[in-house]
């Protein structure tokens, strides 16, 4: 496996602050995540699962506006709903995808759309598994920049393309 420095990190570290909370520092937003109070957090911010169901339906909701965009199809809304539980018998990571889609749209649309929304590629991500690669740094990392990053945007548009119309 080809191993390269990112362009874009995501950067997480203790706040030092309860047992759990976590500083997260992304294209120069920054946000805490935490576990419930129940689990021995602050909840101070989403937990892991919530930011990968949330990563998930933004993806889902993107992909779905940039299709319907790109495609001429009116959409004037789209809220996705995602939930996270692990299967008792197979120990899998389900999540459960509900989407609403609201605009003037017919059947066949729908169809092209929900398409779409199968092929975000946080979706694909999810489905096919991924490999992490883990080095040591010696150093911690300073940065507070925005790093502009296009990946996202170039998956989607990979995703959309050759897309039979609806």
């Amino acid at each position: 496996m080809e191993s390269s420095k990112p362009e874009h990190p995501v950067i997480a570290e203790d706040t030092g602050v309860g047992r759990l909370q976590v500083r997260i520092q992304a294209q120069g937003a920054s946000f805490c995540v935490d576990e419930p109070v129940s689990a021995g957090g602050l909840a101070s911010g989403p937990s892991p699962f919530d930011l990968l169901s949330a990563s998930l339906g933004a993806c889902t909701v993107m992909t779905i506006k940039f299709y319907a965009q790109r495609k001429a199809i009116q959409v004037t809304r789209v809220q996705v709903i995602v939930c996270h539980h692990r299967h008792p018998e197979s120990g899998r990571d389900v999540f459960q995808r509900s989407i609403f889609i609201d605009g003037a749209i017919d059947e066949a649309q729908m169809r092209q759309l929900f398409a779409a929304a199968d092929r975000c590629p946080v979706s694909k991500t999810l489905s096919a598994g991924a490999d992490i690669a883990t080095t040591r740094n010696t150093t911690p990392t300073l940065t507070g920049r925005r790093v502009e990053d296009d990946a996202h945007v170039r998956a989607m548009e990979a995703a959309c393309e050759g897309m039979p119309d609806a």
